[in-house]
């Protein structure tokens, strides 16, 4: 198994830094690409399917007036779409609800797709995981798994395992800096991972002892979020085991007496001061 020399990569602040829609999800696909440009990143990645039943989400259909915007705005910003999330693969995951939208988000540029697992049955969850990373790879696409502390995948080894289960190339584990630190993982993990196995990183902190409970740690992920940087999570220890090529960005919801752009900038300054 290779290993990294432990050592934050001279070219870190530099490196291209990418937002996540949940970042501002109240902020339509078009202008958050706009807002993202402006504010300083490379990259963003786009919400396209609810995260739980009721959760915001937008629908980008191939061809439609608003897909061509978010092209339009893309290609003009210079910035790039790098995911779509996001899809919960349960007992009743269903390969066909998702066809219309993979082909809407290739037609864009994505690269992955950020999904999570909470199917109790792990030979099922292994399947429909790796049946996913084959209808994405007909789209030109990878699918990232991400652990969360009150799903059936909780922990980063849960995400690596049922990754490597799948032996699919274009399978990845996702590190969430809050899901990561929170659900027991350490940088020497991410190290340690065989290589190609994290290709996305997402930065964010938390301040306080960890939630318990699994309303707590929901509360926690959807607004108990703070910049890269600024709360008590090691989470420059993420940047100095940096896989190569991994992709890097930032998912911190907005709390609703700031304005989206001041919100975004203030991220993108906090990442890049963590990168030194």
């Amino acid at each position: 198994m290779e290993t990294r020399e432990e050592t934050i990569p001279p070219n870190a602040s530099a490196s291209p830094l990418g937002v996540a829609h949940f970042s501002a999800i109240d902020v339509a696909p078009a202008k958050f690409v706009s807002l993202a440009a402006a504010t300083g990143f490379s990259s963003v990645g786009l919400r396209l399917h609810p995260a739980f039943p009721g959760a915001p989400y937008y629908e980008l259909p191939e061809g439609s007036d608003a897909a061509r915007d978010v092209k339009a705005r893309l290609d003009g910003e210079g910035i790039s779409l790098y995911d779509i999330e996001f899809v919960v693969i349960g007992p009743h995951f269903d390969l066909i609800d998702l066809v219309s939208m993979l082909e809407a988000a290739s037609a864009l540029g994505a690269r992955r797709l950020s999904v999570c697992g909470d199917d109790p049955d792990r030979g099922r969850l292994i399947a429909n995981f790796a049946a996913l990373c084959d209808l994405a790879a007909t789209f030109g696409m990878g699918v990232d798994l991400e652990n969360m502390g009150w799903r059936t995948v909780a922990s980063f080894h849960d995400s690596l395992s049922i990754v490597q289960g799948s032996s699919r190339d274009n399978a990845g584990a996702l590190v969430d800096a809050l899901h990561f630190f929170r659900n027991g993982g350490q940088a020497k993990d991410v190290l340690a991972a065989p290589q190609g196995m994290v290709r996305s990183i997402q930065l964010c902190d938390a301040r306080g002892p960890a939630p318990i409970t699994a309303d707590q740690k929901v509360s926690e992920a959807r607004t108990g979020r703070f910049a890269p940087g600024l709360g008590e999570l090691p989470v420059a220890s993420l940047m100095r085991v940096l896989p190569a090529g991994a992709a890097v960005s930032v998912e911190v919801p907005i709390h609703s007496s700031q304005a989206p752009e001041e919100h975004l900038r203030h991220l993108h300054d906090a990442a890049r001061a963590l990168a030194g």
